[in-house]
């Protein structure tokens, strides 16, 4: 099972590279490679926190850290993107764009979120700090504002991602509630 996962969650970076290296049909990379890596962790990071709603159905609990550090490699990458290809290393360049442009920020503090969560994920510091990692939901949340921010219109399609992440939120608080309920 672990080698479906990884192949999977491989995937959108193969197939990133064959369309930038091997086809070589993207007009704009540096907003192919936002727009890829981006979306990708998104939708892994909810897919984390989702994990514990579906297994009942399909048990991927001891996945979830394995999972989770594949959502932290492609914010990493999309990290990446803006400061080696997009601000091409000029920080003077990051920090005035981080500062006139509030997304920027909040991405940047999600990424700190996701980047303390990934450091404290093996096992003897996970012990330590994890009651810290409660601290997903804040990270999603900037994310998706993130998200939203940086657009310059929503498409149809970008609002039914939208309301996706909206209804997993509320999904995931539910849960929380008729845990706590039941304590």
């Amino acid at each position: 099972m672990k080698s479906i996962i990884f192949i999977l969650f491989s995937l959108p970076l193969f197939i990133t590279l064959y369309e930038l290296f091997i086809l070589e049909n993207i007009n704009d990379p540096i907003k192919y490679i936002y727009t890829v890596s981006g979306a990708t962790a998104t939708v892994i990071l909810f897919f984390t926190i989702s994990i514990s709603m579906i297994k009942k159905r399909v048990n991927l609990i001891k996945y979830r850290k394995m999972i989770g550090l594949f959502g932290f490699f492609y914010a990493f990458l999309h990290l990446l993107n803006f400061i080696v290809l997009d601000a091409e290393l000029n920080f003077a360049f990051i920090l005035k764009e981080s500062f006139e442009k509030p997304f920027i920020y909040l991405g940047m503090i999600a990424f700190f979120i996701l980047l303390f969560m990934a450091f404290t994920s093996t096992q003897q510091l996970f012990k330590k700090y994890n009651k810290y990692h409660k601290f997903i939901y804040l990270a999603l949340i900037l994310i998706t504002i993130h998200f939203v921010m940086a657009q310059k219109s929503l498409s149809i399609i970008q609002f039914g991602y939208i309301v996706i992440i909206l209804f997993i939120g509320y999904c995931k608080l539910l849960q929380q509630i008729i845990k706590k309920n039941k304590i």
